[in-house]
């Protein structure tokens, strides 16, 4: 005969890990993306500062010096751009796996609490109702305010997309700007 208790426990203790997992291979996964990124980056890095050199290696007159040596002086504000723009994006990425797996994580739990709060209310003598109520009513708290965690969260992500689209926007212009200058004074 088996022990409801334990099964239930052994359950309970089953989801959890299975939620860990999930969270670790997100993780995981997240980190091989980051590390391949600031590969690529430092890749780049590499070869510009290489062909930097050669070219400077190569100049022959302090004309040429300068017009090699301008472009090598500014960093590349487009690249560090994109550069956090996919940082950002992989961030954004993994937490929406993270708050997927979470929010699943919490219905279950909601589910299989209501269902227990259900059969013990059944099965509950007399007085156990009012438990039953006040945990059904401790329930509906967690559920709204899991809720509004969810829109707060939503809004803190809809501000930073909008505050990184304002950075890159100004970015571009002032690139534009900068690259212009230069040729307006020939």
């Amino acid at each position: 005969m088996s022990n409801p208790n334990i099964e239930q426990f052994s359950a309970v203790q089953k989801a959890n890990v299975e939620v860990l997992v999930a969270l670790m291979r997100t993780a995981f996964q997240g980190m091989e993306q980051l590390a391949a990124l600031n590969i690529s980056a430092t890749r780049e890095l590499f070869n510009n500062s290489v062909t930097g050199t050669q070219q400077l290696m190569n100049v022959k007159d302090p004309q040429e010096l300068v017009r090699v040596n301008n472009p090598l002086s500014h960093p590349n504000i487009q690249k560090m751009m994109e550069y956090s723009r996919s940082v950002y994006d992989l961030m954004t990425q993994m937490q929406k796996e993270v708050t997927t797996v979470m929010e699943s994580s919490y219905n279950n739990f909601s589910r299989t609490a209501s269902s227990a709060i259900e059969k013990t209310s059944a099965n509950a003598p007399v007085g156990g109702d009012v438990f039953a109520a006040t945990m059904k009513s401790l329930l509906n708290a967690t559920n709204q305010a899991f809720e509004k965690m969810q829109g707060i969260s939503r809004q803190m992500a809809e501000i930073t997309e909008a505050n990184i689209q304002a950075a890159s926007s100004a970015t571009t212009k002032a690139v534009s700007s900068t690259a212009a200058a230069p040729r307006a004074k020939k």
